[in-house]
Formats: C-alpha cells, sequence, structure tokens
C-alpha cells in the first residue's frame, strides 16, 4: 500500500507540477522520500526566489543572538546614519527592523519600479528611497523584491560582513551547505538567466556587493532540508547552538496578516495549533516545516508564472503518506 502511494505522488509530481526540480521528505530526521526532475541532481542548487527571506530571517536572529543588531525594536536608519532623508519625510524615520520582518512598512511605490532599482549602484538606497511615504506602517504590505534588501544592508552594517560571508561562518558552514560566491549580472539578459534558469550556484549581490534579500540564492533540496531540521531542533545542529531557539519561536509566531494568512518574521504561519510554518518561493520553491508530526519538506523548482501553491501538495499528499 506504500509503494503504492509513493507511486502515485509520483506521478501526481510529473503531471500538476510539472516544473518541480527535486522534493526531499524527512520523517523523524530521516529521508524517507526524495526525487529530482527536469534533469536537476542530488547536489545541483535552484534559485529559490522568496525562500531567500526566511534565510536572512535566520540570519538576523544569529546576528541578535551575537549581540550585533540590539533590538527588533530598532529604527532602521540607525544602521545607516549617512543616509540623507528627503524634506519632509517622516514615515521612514518611524520604520523598525520589527516592521521590516513582518513586511507591515510602507513603500512608496504602487508598481515595482524594477528597471531603475536594478539599474541603481546600490539596491539597498534604492529600497530606503522607495521606503515610507505617505502610508502607515502597520497594515501588510508585501515586498517581492524591492525593500528586502535594506534588512541585508542591515545585516552587513551590524556584523562588517556580507550576508554570504555572515551566513557561510555561522550557518552555512556548520550545517555543510556550499553556497560559494556572489553572482552579479551585468545585463537584463543575464538577470532573467539567473532568475529562471538552473544552471547557477551563489547568491546575487548588487554592484556594491550587498547580497539580496528577497530573492537570489541558490540552494539544494537537502541544503533546505538541513535548515529545517536546524529549526526542528530548536536551533541546534550536532552540539553547537546556530540559533537560538528564543529565535526561532519568535520568528515563527503570528505578527502580521495577509488577509487570513499569518505572517511570522519573513516565515508564513500555516497551522498554529500544529505551529508548522513555511518558506515560500515562486517556482514552488518550498521549505515546509511541522514540528507536531517531525517532518520536513523541501521543494525547489523552475521559475513559473503562478506555479500551482506545494501546500496543497503537502497536506494533501505527502502528509498523509508520510506523516
Amino acid at each position: 500500500m506504500k509503494q503504492h502511494g509513493i507511486n502515485a505522488l509520483g506521478e501526481c509530481i510529473r503531471s500538476d507540477y510539472g516544473n518541480t526540480a527535486g522534493i526531499i521528505v524527512q520523517k523523524g530526521g530521516e529521508t524517507v522520500y526524495e526525487t529530482y526532475c527536469n534533469g536537476f541532481a542530488a547536489d545541483q542548487p535552484a534559485h529559490v526566489f522568496s525562500v531567500t527571506k526566511s534565510i536572512i530571517s535566520l540570519l538576523i536572529g544569529i546576528a541578535m543572538d551575537q549581540g550585533r543588531i540590539g533590538s527588533v525594536d530598532r529604527k532602521v536608519l540607525a544602521f545607516f546614519p549617512d543616509y540623507t532623508i528627503k524634506r519632509g519625510e517622516k514615515t521612514i524615520q518611524r520604520v523598525t527592523l520589527r516592521d521590516m520582518l513582518t513586511m507591515t512598512a510602507p513603500y512608496k511605490y504602487k508598481s515595482a519600479p524594477y528597471t531603475k532599482y536594478f539599474s541603481s549602484d546600490s539596491w539597498v538606497k534604492a529600497s530606503l528611497d522607495l521606503l515610507g511615504g505617505k502610508g502607515e506602517i502597520g497594515p501588510f504590505r508585501y515586498a517581492p523584491l524591492i525593500g528586502p534588501d535594506i534588512l541585508s544592508g542591515i545585516l552587513t552594517k551590524a556584523t562588517g560582513r556580507s550576508a554570504l560571508d555572515f551566513a557561510v561562518e555561522n550557518l552555512f558552514k556548520p550545517l555543510h551547505i556550499t553556497v560559494a560566491s556572489n553572482i552579479v549580472f551585468h545585463s537584463k539578459e543575464e538577470q532573467i538567466a539567473i532568475m529562471t534558469g538552473g544552471s547557477t550556484s551563489g547568491w546575487v549581490a548588487d554592484p556594491q556587493g550587498i547580497n539580496t534579500a528577497g530573492w537570489g540564492l541558490f540552494l539544494t533540496p537537502h541544503d533546505m532540508a538541513k535548515i529545517g531540521r536546524l529549526l526542528l531542533n530548536h536551533g541546534v545542529w550536532g552540539n553547537q547552538q546556530i540559533v537560538s531557539d528564543r529565535w526561532i519561536k519568535e520568528s515563527t509566531t503570528p505578527h502580521s496578516y495577509w488577509d487570513n494568512r499569518p505572517y511570522g518574521y519573513l516565515w508564513w504561519i500555516l497551522d498554529p495549533q500544529e505551529h508548522s510554518f513555511a518558506a515560500l518561493g515562486d517556482g514552488g520553491n518550498t521549505l515546509y516545516v511541522n514540528p507536531a508530526k517531525d517532518i520536513v519538506v523541501a521543494m525547489t523548482g523552475l521559475f513559473k508564472p503562478r506555479a500551482k501553491d506545494r501546500i496543497g501538495l503537502i497536506k494533501e499528499h505527502i502528509e498523509p503518506l508520510f506523516a
């Protein structure tokens, strides 16, 4: 019966989730299902899009544990003392790190000015220039690309290291995750190739060497599964406390809401009773963690507009089979 269910799961993935690159399911720390599609192999990273945001959340937590940031209630501009505020700007002066982490900071744009943003010398400054305006702090305002880079700018200001270098030392290396180098593109064509392709490895950075925070990180399903297991283990890997359990609990607790879906610190909260949560990115890239069922599901996928929601796949097919 179990094999029949596994076969049916494979057929479902092929027929309904055709842009899948790889899937790993772990139960109790053991891999119980693993598959790769579209020419991907186990050691081949994929662009995980907005899953990058949740990794940034972890890095902010590690920096917080090390006493480098202070408090999530610190004002964003405290990290950028050289930034010049435009006359009449008041809202930006009140935006805190917490507002950025919970997606409750306002922005000046309705339609994101991607061309201006990507052609700028500093994506952090471009994001700061668009932060605030006449909007209110508090309502949920999801910022896919433009805005989250402020967080990697804060991380760099607070630690003196790029997000990638800080991650290698404090997260990736202890978990034996390899993210080799920065990715810098020099044309729109290169950017599109990086956004949609599967042949690159690393972490996108702007011309100043500041890594992206809303997208741009390349990981394998194994990499993501390790991070999921770290979270289930209360931040402990081996005998090392990588990130505090306090930060994990705080960042996976509801702080804001998009419609009725709760949001933590750059993590989507799926079931408050089971305390399940997920990092979600375009193309179906997903890191799903369910402590109540001791299950981790890591999925990578190729870019596809409006890709089918993987949480449905997990709830309807994967958890009933393995949890």
